[in-house]
This record gives C-alpha cells, structure tokens and sequence, in this order.
C-alpha cells in the first residue's frame, strides 16, 4: 500500500514538473495578422518576382519565427517570392546562392535582396580592401600620363574580397534586374549549444572588430556597386541589447539574434516603405 501511495505521489509531483516546464517554457510569438490597411498591392512591386539571399534570418526553415520578413512583404507588397538564404552562410555563401538562382532562375527575376553579414563578424572574417593600386599609363586629353590605377579584389577570404565577387558577378548577370544591399540587424546574445555561444555586440570579434565595422563596409559596397542600400542597422528599430526590446527576438534568454514573428514584422514594415521609393525591376517586358 505504502508502495502505491509512493508511486501515485510521484505520478503526481512528475505531472505537476511537467506542467511547471511547459509553462515556464517560452513560447513562438504568433505571426502578426496583417491588415488591409497596410497593404500597398497597387505600387511598382506587385506581381514582382524578387529573390531573397541571405543566412537564417532569410531561410525558409523559419529560425527563431513563425513569419520570415519575406513572407510579410509577400503580403504587404504582392510580390512573389523566390528564396534562397541558408542559415549560417557568410557572404561566400552568397556567391554560391547566387550561381543557384541564376541556376534555377536565370534572369526571371525582377529584384535581387541580399541580406548578410551578420555571420562575417561572428567568424572573424578578415575585412580586407575593396581595391589594389598600380600605376598605369593612360591617355589623358591627348596626353600619356602616369597615374595610380585601383583594380578590384575578388577573393573568398575577406569581407571586401567577398562582396566583390558576389556583386560582381549579379552586375554581370542581372544587368536590368534591381540589387539591393540589407544590413544586418544588431546582435543580441545567443546561446545555441555549449559550443556555440555568440556574444552581444557591445564585445568584438577575434580580430578586435566590432559589427559597426562590417555594417560601414557594407555601406561603403553600395555605393562602390551603385545598388541602393536598406540600413536595417539603424532604420529597423530592433535594438536587442535592451531588455524591453527582447519582445521582438526568439528568446530572451537564450536568442537574442534571431527576430520572432513580431521583429520580423518591424523589418517587413519598415523594407516595405524602404522599397517603395526604389523602382521594382529594369526588365523590359
């Protein structure tokens, strides 16, 4: 008898362990229902076929949400979408989603978003030089002339290195097609695995970096490859490092890096207003 009190009594104290952990236990922000209201499907980028490059924030695995940002402004915008980003991929990843769009694709396509960077400063990514310098000769009014000569770096290990060639290569052959640079947002902290710890951004990288380094030159690419840049570093509003704004990301505690379906909403809401001053596509229909 006293066995079975024991045991009916540790049923009950597991049961109530149980409720206590799934109670404790954080839940996903539900997708934010999107009103009429704040539709614009009548501007230049309905219809609009526009492919997504970028790392988790973009993977279609949904990591850290229950609504990518993607996934709003095909509501928001009436565009169609066609996505390609892999959680973890640094910018050499992006050259590679690049070759796989044109791939799939080749140049159905009316927009190019590329939203990365963030994983860059997280694995020290060396920032390097956009350019080398020569002298060369040239002819200048009738006139040969010697002169500094700047000629681009295109390489896979570093930062500069590595947008090179991913722009290089969607000028190359997405001639019509609009290109547009996304910076990443900041970064909280996360804790993924007794292995895999990110610090805030308030530390610097293993090369003594900190991410506004990487958000400059991302800044610096736009305007060196004329593409139009959203600063979603400054413009989103996400601030993760302060506690009232923990709302917004997947967990508080453990994920400060990944929005939820309400920070990702705030980056749908504010690349929406953001591509509305830009022209949707150069292809000639």
């Amino acid at each position: 008898m006293k066995k079975m009190i024991a045991s009916a009594c540790f049923v009950v104290l597991m049961a109530g362990v149980n409720v206590s952990a799934q109670q404790m236990a954080p839940k996903d922000a539900p997708k934010v229902v999107v009103a009429d209201s704040e539709k614009t499907l009548h501007s230049q980028w309905q219809g609009k076929r526009v492919a997504y490059l970028g790392d988790s924030m973009t993977d279609k695995r949904r990591v850290g949400t229950t609504c990518v940002y993607w996934e709003y402004l095909t509501e928001l915008l009436g565009v169609e979408p066609s996505v390609y980003g892999i959680s973890g991929n640094m910018w050499d990843g992006i050259y590679r989603q690049a070759l796989k769009l044109h791939e799939e694709k080749g140049t159905d396509v009316d927009a190019i978003l590329i939203f990365a960077g963030t994983n860059d400063y997280n694995h020290n990514t060396p920032i390097g030089q956009f350019f080398t310098e020569t002298m060369k000769q040239t002819n200048h009014n009738g006139n040969v002339v010697t002169r500094k000569y700047r000629t681009p770096v295109v390489n896979d290990t570093t930062f500069c290195g590595r947008i090179n060639k991913v722009m290089s290569y969607l000028k190359a052959n997405y001639p019509q097609q609009q290109i547009v640079i996304m910076t990443p947002i900041h970064r909280g902290y996360a804790k993924f695995g007794e292995k895999n710890v990110q610090p805030d951004e308030n530390y610097c990288n293993g090369l003594g970096l900190y991410i506004d380094s990487y958000i400059d030159v991302l800044k610096q690419s736009a305007s060196y490859w004329a593409v139009p840049l959203i600063d979603l570093y400054s413009l989103s509003g996400l601030y993760p490092l302060a506690d009232a704004q923990a709302q917004y990301f997947h967990n508080a505690d453990t994920d400060r890096l990944h929005p939820n379906a309400a920070g990702d909403y705030r980056l749908a809401k504010t690349i929406q207003y953001q591509l509305l001053s830009l022209p949707s596509t150069f292809v000639e229909k």
